[in-house]
């Protein structure tokens, strides 16, 4: 139902921006196509991995690793597993929502996604090559530490 109410609301707007101006409409209209063009290939592949990957484990064995009940080693396996993983936010939501769904704990997946948004292991080449080896690897232990604190918040939060 939420999901119909803001398309709703985004086809009034573009009527409304349409009428408005229309060539400035048509550029941005051509822009967020390119854009679309530009993620979609990444956010399919995304979503067939995240498919296959919730169709190959059961909600059991997430829940075994990373469920409420798996304790401190399945908060630190979802802040690990965050840390080295390179997937875009807007990817990275969902994955969260259906791990949840399947068994997977709220602080679990605190943990990963804000690790995930926070911490670069794949990327920490690049990152010293920029900012030096000290502080590369200062920034992204800092940034661990604070996606632990941060998911204790949210899961605390959320437990309101």
């Amino acid at each position: 139902m939420d999901t119909i109410f803001l398309y709703g609301i985004a086809l009034l707007l573009f009527i409304l921006s349409f009428a408005a101006d229309r060539q400035k409409t048509k550029k941005a209209f051509s822009k967020g196509l390119k854009a679309l063009e530009g993620i979609l290939p990444q956010f399919i592949a995304v979503v067939a991995l995240i498919a296959i990957m919730l169709s190959l484990l059961e909600p059991q064995t997430i829940s075994r690793f990373i469920g409420s009940d798996s304790g401190p080693l399945g908060v630190i396996l979802a802040g690990l597993i965050g840390s080295i993983t390179l997937i875009p936010g807007f990817v990275a939501f969902p994955l969260a929502g259906e791990l949840l769904k399947n068994g997977a704990g709220t602080l679990q997946i605190a943990t990963f996604v804000s690790a995930l948004m926070m911490v670069g292991v794949i990327t920490l080449p690049v990152e010293i090559s920029y900012f030096g080896k000290r502080a590369a690897v200062l920034r992204n232990l800092l940034a661990l530490a604070f996606s632990f604190a941060a998911a204790f918040f949210i899961a605390w939060a959320a437990g309101i």
